[in-house]
């Protein structure tokens, strides 16, 4: 058997939906304020090698010999302390001297080939397993009648792969998590409000099933008002095509039973033949039961819920009337606070029904027994009587609404209706005492 698949409801849809727009913003915005950090970062730390490069070079002189001289201290103390995160180097192109700074002792640096007078270059490489940001500068330096082409470069770690830029991250991840938070926390709540007339509409059908509300109608958002109009539209429309259905078939029932009763009171030496009395007699049951059925109200979201042992009482009180020379015992169990929502028209007839073939059947007790079960309520009704002969099970789904037991009238086919009526069943059952046991199981 395939598993049914449940669909997600809209408040589900609408967070599922929140959520990943919400991550996929602070994702991509996180990536791109990281990203332009660093670009900044690198761009700055350019500008800065630049800046030093030029300063290194106002600092710099050749002696008589050619050899490259620089002043001590040294412009930016930071060249003069072994790995301090600054590196430059001064050769002349010619193969000659060179000056190093003091920071680069240990260091295994990326510095670049030599470059012509007036070239420059800016480039990222790797060294001791270390990406660097170089800066460098071809110069000419005039010593006398002879020029000397020089390289200056310095370098220094990549900006973006500092403490600085690690320490921006981890403050900007956090910032971002705690306003996507924030944010998630605000659009439950803008949620929770933007979906409560959905709620207040459950609520009041429910409050209509209960029998508490008969209609909708009342101030509703622009988007659910035509679809409150239209549920209002088909409930008035279905409560009044009920009733006229129902004043059809009463009507036509009372249009037959003047002319039945003519033909059922003409006398024997009328002339009938015994099959048309047999044929009336029928057709006047058949009377009754529609009569009775043209009452019956059936399931309905406006039935309020019924005490059922107030109705069994009453019940109870008619039929000590109606059988006063039998003495019967008659009983029940229903605790005082079980209730059904059922038309009391409809409890009256279904339970009457019932009570009234126990009495008649019964040797000389009734018992009437109520609980809640299997999704709905069961209303079960044992006499100490003969029983049926053919204990039968009537299913009202896929069934006859005229369906008839032997013996019983058309008092039972009137209860199995009305079971129907309430999406329910009738079993007839053989009680424990040797009886009948009429089971009736109604959809709540």
């Amino acid at each position: 058997m395939s598993a049914v698949n449940t669909p997600w409801s809209l408040r589900a849809r609408l967070l599922v939906v929140s959520v990943a727009v919400l991550l996929g913003f602070v994702v991509l915005t996180g990536a791109a304020l990281d990203r332009a950090f660093r670009d900044s970062a690198d761009a700055a730390q350019g500008e800065r090698l630049e800046a030093l490069l030029y300063l290194l070079m106002g600092s710099m002189e050749l002696d008589a010999e050619g050899r490259i001289r620089l002043p001590a201290p040294l412009p930016e103390p930071r060249l003069a302390t072994p790995g301090s995160g600054l590196y430059a180097q001064i050769r002349r192109a010619d193969g000659g001297d060179r000056w190093v700074s003091d920071s680069t002792l240990g260091h295994e640096l990326p510095f670049g080939a030599d470059l012509a007078p007036g070239m420059r270059r800016s480039a990222v490489a790797v060294g001791d397993g270390v990406s660097y940001r170089t800066q460098a500068q071809g110069v000419r330096w005039a010593i006398g009648d002879m020029p000397v082409a020089l390289t200056l470069e310095i370098a220094a770690p990549l900006a973006s792969t500092g403490a600085e830029v690690g320490a921006y991250r981890r403050s900007l991840w956090s910032a971002l998590a705690l306003m996507a938070a924030l944010l998630l926390v605000a659009l439950v709540a803008v949620q929770r409000w933007g979906l409560r007339p959905l709620r207040t509409l459950a609520r009041r059908l429910a409050a209509m099933e209960a029998g508490e509300e008969v209609e909708l109608s009342g101030p509703q958002p622009r988007e659910l008002a035509p679809l409150v109009s239209s549920l209002d539209r088909l409930l008035r429309h279905e409560r009044a095509l009920l009733e006229r259905h129902r004043a059809a078939l009463a009507d036509l029932a009372h249009s037959l039973k003047t002319p039945l009763a003519v033909l059922r009171g003409a006398p024997a030496d009328a002339g009938l033949p015994e099959q048309v009395r047999e044929q009336t007699r029928r057709m006047d049951e058949i009377v009754q039961y529609q009569l009775q059925r043209a009452v019956t109200a059936g399931a309905s979201l406006h039935a309020p819920p019924i005490a059922l042992a107030p109705v069994v009482d009453r019940m109870f009180a008619s039929m000590t009337k109606v059988h006063a020379d039998r003495r019967l015992a008659l009983g029940h169990d229903i605790a005082p606070g079980l209730s059904a929502r059922i038309d009391e028209g409809d409890a009256m007839e279904l339970l009457g029904n019932l009570i009234d073939n126990a009495c008649k059947w019964a040797a000389g007790r009734v018992e009437v027994h109520a609980w809640r079960g299997d999704g709905g309520l069961y209303l079960v009704v044992e006499d100490d009587g003969p029983g049926i002969a053919e204990p039968a099970r009537l299913r009202l789904r896929g069934e006859r609404g005229d369906e008839r037991v032997a013996g019983h009238g058309i008092g039972l086919a009137v209860v199995h209706d009305i079971a129907l009526a309430y999406r329910g069943e009738l079993r007839i059952e053989r009680a424990k005492a040797g009886g009948a046991r009429m089971v009736v199981w109604l959809g709540q």
